[in-house]
């Protein structure tokens, strides 16, 4: 990409000289400050046609440069968009170990006497386990992956 601006910037230049050398030369040949023959005016006017035809070279080529820049710039943007896509599903993935471990961390009374449960520490963890899977599954299914 950098080389594409570098490119592009070569042409903006070069679009812009030429043009400059028209208006010269378009006035060489109204003005006759320069005594000039037949043949020099036959010869200054196949400059100008060839000028002419310069400017509009460089300005397709800085048209078809700037079309590929922006083809370029819109696949970036698609892949960041698959990224920013995969890791916010990563991160709501991970957020419901977090919740669960949050809500019973808490120093209040438990629901259904969880605190005098034995293997409680277990449940939770498969339990935060399984709300983790489901979600996965269901990111998977809809293609978030």
């Amino acid at each position: 990409l950098y080389s594409l601006l570098a490119l592009e910037k070569s042409l903006v230049y070069f679009t812009t000289s030429l043009k400059s050398n028209k208006m010269v030369l378009d006035k060489i040949l109204r003005i006759n400050y320069i005594k000039m023959y037949e043949e020099d005016k036959d010869l200054l006017e196949d400059v100008i046609i060839e000028n002419t035809q310069a400017i509009e070279m460089a300005s397709t080529y800085s048209s078809i440069l700037s079309s590929m820049m922006n083809a370029y710039a819109s696949i970036i943007s698609n892949n960041l968009n698959g990224v920013m896509k995969f890791l916010t599903s990563i991160t709501i993935i991970l957020s419901f170990p977090t919740m669960v471990a949050s809500f019973l961390g808490m120093n209040v009374h438990l629901p259904f006497n969880l605190e005098n449960y034995p293997h409680a520490f277990q449940t939770a963890i498969l339990f935060a386990i399984f709300l983790a899977s489901m979600t996965a599954f269901v990111f998977w299914k809809k293609k978030y992956f």
